[in-house]
């Protein structure tokens, strides 16, 4: 058994310093009381990995665009690789978070496709197809997250899918509102997005009546 010379008390276990004043222990040590997680020491390596390669690349891309200056075509004056670094920082960032144990899938999926959509928006903006992404890609990304969560929240048992769906709903119809009393019209894909959660939130209703009244009491104190 180890000893601390300074509070002249007995530690059992492997520990190298003392729990105390965490002075360096002397004497032998016993079994330790705890197993190590080797699991643990792999995943963190493997993040590390991981992140030093996407550093590797974000470089050379600001390299290449700001010393070598390599543009792209059409877009001379754009500084490309900022674009590319948040892209892979935002989508690796996320991943990490996402391999976390404790984290429900429709929770990973919506913050995902949030940031997606974000990234989508400024990316557009910069490369001028900011239309077809307001038009098309959105309400499509959005149906896709709505069907999913509707698809998660049946089969969900401990009750944490159901914002998710119910926020996924809302960002569905707010917009397909707001454009048709702005403008009176909206696009195919917006129509499809609106319908299906139109769609989704009656058979939340349907299928999960108390879990949606639940979600939404607690939610707004109602």
């Amino acid at each position: 058994m180890k000893k601390c010379p300074y509070c002249k008390i007995n530690v059992g276990g492997d520990l190298v310093k003392c729990p105390l004043c965490q002075s360096k222990l002397t004497g032998e040590a016993d079994k330790a009381y705890f197993p190590k997680i080797d699991a643990m020491q792999k995943r963190t390596l493997l993040y590390k990995i991981q992140l030093f390669i996407v550093w590797i690349i974000v470089i050379v891309a600001i390299g290449f665009d700001f010393m070598f200056k390599v543009r792209l075509q059409g877009h001379p004056d754009l500084h490309w690789s900022l674009l590319l670094a948040m892209w892979i920082l935002v989508i690796d960032f996320r991943l990490m978070r996402s391999l976390r144990p404790g984290t429900g899938s429709a929770r990973k999926m919506t913050v995902m496709v949030f940031l997606s959509l974000i990234m989508l928006l400024i990316t557009a903006y910069f490369l001028g197809f900011m239309d077809i992404t307001l038009k098309i890609i959105i309400p499509i990304v959005i149906t896709g997250m709505v069907i999913a969560n509707f698809v998660l929240s049946m089969i969900d048992k401990h009750g944490n899918t159901m914002s998710y769906l119910l926020t996924g709903i809302l960002i569905g119809l707010i917009p397909c509102i707001i454009m048709y009393l702005i403008d009176k019209s909206m696009s195919v894909a917006w129509v499809i997005c609106s319908i299906t959660s139109a769609i989704m939130l009656v058979g939340a209703f349907v299928f999960k009546g108390r879990a949606v009244a639940a979600e939404l009491e607690r939610r707004f104190n109602l």
